[in-house]
């Protein structure tokens, strides 16, 4: 390369850094003032850096194959602004692609037609609804994930409000809880600021009063002695998983529903997300977000089900170490999970196989089950054994569900990777339940193997969040529509 055309190549990048440093005020206010959730292809744009902002539109060409630059969508993103639109998920990344494939040269017009839905649909005076009260029971590793969620979402109005967060204890470790919710060694720091209030016992976390309510059970708690009425709350404490054990919650005054953060037992339905959550009904107070392996592999299976048929299927999951595991060897109930877990390689059953049937039941008695623990502390991989009702070959399995992770309606569940360097770590906070390895799959007529990463902590806990903004009734169009 020539020393011109470096100067060339370095003076666009540093224009496209301009663009993109033009573009985040923008963004932000069709936030918090409109709303608007702005993404690109999946990936948010909130509270997003520069570089974060030009690496998500390179992430463009390695899924549609088109070259999607900030020259493109920052005049989008001022269009969209001067719509004045109501509340909505925008995909400005797919709205950029289609812009170009039509050819049209107004791209104002082009956006009236395609958020003719939301045009001149916000609304000064308010959000558009009445905020939900949201109480974490429990602030373990789900629960401190949740809290971060939620705070993060609460700046664009999703109307979901951490009011309180119960954990046991005697009410002098404050510092500690916000320590544990400032710094985490998988998911790095606490996006903003977070104060302690000891005297009033809560946590002013970007902007936002969490009240930390210290109980040993649910009996001894009143909610409404906190000013929180009609609340959602999150079991995330594992110790009652069926109707009887989680109705105690449903006891305390102020409680309307109760969502566990486990795979349920006995009648109770299992909720994943995307593909079974519209059987949710206003009756149903106590409902469970089934475990991140069910959420993982539950979408990419309705997907090859629908498309091709599942005969039958073995489902391996290769799992990160959880908090259930000794760090050396020790006494524990289950079969070899006393033994170390950062030294071992540990074989274990998991329930994902048969939960599947609770949320997919044409696929009931299908598919059995192994897991393996292994020593890392997050993002896990479940590798599906498939013996198809239909032939396929590798490269019609990837491109359908290449398809299904861009544009279908389950590409907040399903994302896609076609890498040969990819490792466990690069899946770490991703917001999809779970993600397809491109390279890895394996097809041969009837016959094949699907690898699906995930990240057992934060995917899963966006999952959850996405029960609760769907049982609050915070429901936002998301556009363009999918298919």
């Amino acid at each position: 390369m020539s020393e011109q055309s470096h100067d060339s190549v370095f003076q666009q990048w540093q224009d496209n850094e301009a663009r993109a440093e033009e573009m985040i005020p923008l963004l932000g206010k069709l936030y918090r003032e409109y709303n608007v959730i702005p993404s690109l292809y999946g990936r948010s744009l909130i509270n997003r850096s520069v570089l974060r902002i030009l690496k998500n539109h390179r992430y463009v060409r390695k899924v549609e194959g088109i070259e999607l630059s900030v020259c493109d969508t920052l005049p989008m993103v001022k269009a969209i602004v001067a719509l004045n639109p109501g509340p909505a998920h925008i995909d400005i990344g797919r709205l950029g692609v289609a812009f170009k494939q039509s050819g049209e040269q107004d791209v104002v017009a082009f956006l009236e037609r395609e958020l003719a839905d939301i045009v001149d649909g916000h609304d000064a005076s308010g959000m558009g609804g009445e905020p939900q009260d949201v109480v974490l029971y429990g602030f373990g590793r789900i629960g401190r994930i949740l809290a971060r969620i939620l705070i993060e979402k609460a700046g664009g109005g999703n109307l979901l409000r951490l009011r309180a967060i119960v954990v046991r204890g005697d009410g002098d470790d404050l510092e500690k809880r916000a320590s544990l919710l400032r710094r985490d060694s998988v998911h790095g720091p606490f996006g903003g600021s977070i104060d302690v209030d000891s005297e009033n016992q809560t946590l002013v976390a970007n902007g936002h009063t969490i009240r930390i309510i210290y109980a040993d059970s649910p009996s001894q708690i009143d909610y409404t002695a906190y000013g929180i009425d009609n609340a959602i709350v999150v079991d995330n404490t594992g110790k009652w998983r069926d109707r009887e054990g989680l109705a105690q919650h449903l006891e305390s005054k102020g409680v309307a529903k109760l969502l566990l953060t486990a795979p349920g037992k006995g009648d109770l339905k299992n909720i994943v997300h995307g593909i079974n959550s519209d059987t949710i009904g206003e009756d149903d107070r106590i409902i469970s977000a089934a475990s991140c392996t069910t959420n993982a592999i539950v979408p990419v299976l309705k997907a090859i089900q629908d498309e091709f048929g599942v005969a039958h299927g073995h489902v391996e999951t290769v799992h990160s170490y959880t908090n259930d595991q000794n760090l050396i060897d020790n006494y524990h109930k289950g079969d070899r999970r006393g033994r170390s877990a950062p030294l071992n390689m540990v074989l274990t059953e998991t329930g994902a196989a048969k939960a599947v049937s609770k949320a997919l039941p044409e696929l009931a008695g299908k598919l059995t089950g192994n897991a393996i623990r292994v020593p890392t502390p997050n993002v896990s991989m479940a590798i599906l054994n498939l013996t198809l009702e239909r032939e396929t070959d590798r490269e019609t399995l990837n491109d359908y569900l290449r398809q299904m992770a861009l544009h279908s309606p389950m590409h907040k569940q399903i994302d896609y990777v076609d890498s040969p360097e990819v490792v466990s770590s690069d899946f770490v906070g991703n917001r999809h339940a779970g993600i397809v390895d491109a390279k890895a799959t394996i097809a041969d007529g009837k016959q094949a193997v699907v690898y699906v990463w995930y990240d057992n902590e934060f995917g899963y806990s966006c999952q959850v969040v996405r029960i609760l903004q769907y049982v609050s009734n915070v429901r936002h169009r998301y556009l363009p529509a999918t298919p």
